[in-house]
This record gives C-alpha cells, structure tokens and sequence, in this order.
C-alpha cells in the first residue's frame, strides 16, 4: 500500500546504520516525496539523499538548535507540509534528541508516522547469543566515571539482557567499571561496526574482554550486550548482605575473604562488598 505524505504530519524515518543496502523502499518513497528533511547533520544524509537521487530539501535540526528549530518545525506542519525526520544513522530519537520533536508534535495535535528501518540495539542483540526475551536498552552512559559507575549500581540486579552504546575512545574505561560494579565473569557480546564491511561481535566474560582490549585499540562505535543477572543468583537486600558478611566474619576470617566468598554467590562484586564489609562493627559475639 502505497500512500503520498499527508500534509501536517511528522515522519520519523530509518535510515541504514552502515550498509546502504538495509535502506526500505517506503523510506526513500517517503524522502522524496515530503516538503523538506529535518536532519541530524545535513552534510552526512546529503551522501544518503544523493546515492539515493533524492532531491529534498533539508533543514538541519539537531542537539545544538533543537531549541530555536521546534517551533519552526511545528510551524511549517502547522501550514499543510509533511517533514521526514532522520538521524545520522539508525531510527530517530533512539540516543538523539529526535524524540524532542516527536514530543512537542504529538503536544501540538500533529501526526507522527514512523517508517521502520536499522537499529544497531537490535542488530547486536539479534547476533549476540544472549537472552532476547528480556532486555534493556540504555543507550550511552554517563561519560563521567562516577556518574557512570553510580548508573551501573541500579543495573546490579538487573537480570533482562543490557544494551549499552559505547564510543572506542571511552570502551576500556567502561568495561573495567562493568567488571568492577557487575562482576568480571558476566558475559558480554560487543558489536563494531555493525552492517559495515569489517562488522565484527566478539564474545566473552567482561573480564576476557578488558584482556583483549588492553592488547588491540578499540575502533569504531561498539553496541555491548551484556548478560543480565543470572536467576540461580540470589538477589539480597543491603541488610541481608550485612547480616551474612558479618557472620562470615564472625567465625575468623578477613572482611576481604568474607567480601571474596560472598561475590561468588550474589551478582556483586568483591569491591562492593568490601566497601559493605568495612561499615560494618563486628564484635566477638556477633
């Protein structure tokens, strides 16, 4: 079924992640046939719209402008147009401030339409080997490492499948947090440089991936699929975890055994449970 753009109507178009062979035929119908393309970065789709010989006309709307180009944007819908919203690769709104415009639209009573098409989230989790009943996407840490590591806490006892986009300049020093606040032997897929010529998934446990890296430069974007908290783990309250550190303790070992025996066990790791272990008073007739 093949319809033309509909006038004040919004359409969040897909676009190839990598290999211009994954663009839809409903997509390329739909850019050339729109009022204007609102567009991440215009210099990177023109490559797009020129492969694909569509003449469009493009207006760039992205993380720096968003503020002063909404309103333009609603405004043109307002007067009858249909606009095609694209990111630089991917579906809009997906990790990009797309979802802004789709936000501010459905407030103004406009039509959104979406045209399917690549996603790198689900590329990578389709390839991985790694549950796909369950999961859960999370887009770009925190580029800060404590912020980073303190988002990684509430992911602890997560136990659906963790999608996670990560730049190859910040891959190591998200790994080793991975390690340190999920646990080294939690597997782990990476993805590079998906639907490309040198595409490549590479698996393991977290601690086999920072082994590899540390002996080959990271290159390109990475989608990580990590392996949720497995269910034979119990998943235990802070006041749980004390209680069993201070028993642990109690009979003559160290709080790093005791921190060591008890990470075998939960989805913790030893830091974390000897930072726990060390607020604890333990008295000989604990």
């Amino acid at each position: 079924m093949q319809t033309d753009p509909k006038p004040r109507t919004l359409y969040v178009v897909g676009t190839p992640i990598g290999n211009l062979e994954d663009m839809t035929f409903r997509a390329v119908r739909i850019l050339q046939t729109v009022d204007i393309i609102a567009a991440e970065d215009t210099r990177h789709t023109g490559k797009l719209l020129q492969h694909f010989e569509i003449k469009t006309p493009q207006v760039s709307y992205h993380e720096h402008n968003r503020t002063s180009r909404i309103p333009e944007l609603l405004q043109y819908l307002a007067n009858d147009k249909a606009i095609a919203l694209v990111s630089d690769a991917g579906m809009p709104g997906i990790s990009d401030p797309g979802y802004e415009l789709i936000e501010a639209c459905i407030e103004a009573g406009i039509s959104v339409v979406p045209i399917p098409g690549a996603s790198a989230a689900i590329t990578a989790l389709s390839a991985a080997g790694l549950p796909t009943d369950r999961f859960v996407f999370e887009g770009f840490l925190p580029a800060k490492s404590q912020q980073r590591r303190e988002h990684l806490e509430f992911l602890q006892t997560e136990s659906r499948t963790l999608i996670i986009y990560e730049s190859p300049h910040r891959l190591q020093d998200t790994l080793q947090d991975l390690a340190e606040i999920l646990g080294s032997d939690r597997q782990i897929v990476l993805g590079r440089e998906l639907t490309k010529l040198y595409e490549e998934f590479w698996r393991g446990t977290i601690a086999e991936a920072i082994a590899h890296y540390n002996q080959r430069q990271p290159q390109g974007e990475y989608t990580l699929v990590v392996a949720g908290v497995p269910p034979s783990q119990p998943q235990l309250t802070e006041e749980e975890l004390k209680a069993e550190l201070k028993q642990l303790i109690s009979q003559g070992i160290s709080r790093s055994q005791a921190s060591r025996q008890l990470a075998k066990v939960t989805s913790l790791s030893r830091r974390q449970l000897y930072q726990l272990a060390l607020s604890l008073v333990v008295t000989p007739d604990s």
